[in-house]
């Protein structure tokens, strides 16, 4: 049986790489110092609960969905695979792959901020 420093590390670790959110990103996004999200992740230390009412606000999640052991913290197999890239022979999309097109993704917003969230100021000019 894990300790519930370990349960917790492990269940933010989950809801991270299930909606791709890097340590930087969270730490930013909550106001949370990244050394302190770092010993969470470590499980060295146990978050107080107004950072876990963040957190699961954050994810859209229950506070029980942190604080307690899950048998089914699988990883999501709903992303894209080969097959879906029109790739014929099938299998997961590597998780460096992944991080490579995010990182392009990332690189041309950067470089074209008119285009991130384009189709939501079209509604606001409306």
């Amino acid at each position: 049986m894990s300790n519930s420093k370990e349960i917790m590390a492990k269940n933010i670790k989950y809801y991270m790489d299930k909606k791709s959110i890097s340590r930087q990103k969270l730490s930013d996004d909550l106001n949370i110092k990244y050394t302190t999200l770092a010993t969470w992740l470590q499980a060295e230390s146990y978050p107080r609960i107004n950072s876990i009412e963040k957190m699961a606000d954050y994810f859209g999640i229950d506070k029980s969905d942190l604080v307690e052991e899950h048998k089914d913290n699988k990883p999501d197999n709903t992303a894209v695979t080969w097959t879906d890239l029109g790739m014929p022979y099938g299998g997961v999309m590597p998780k460096e792959l992944k991080e490579t097109y995010a990182d392009l993704a990332h690189s041309y917003f950067k470089r074209h901020p008119e285009y991130l969230n384009k189709d939501e100021n079209k509604n606001d000019e409306k």
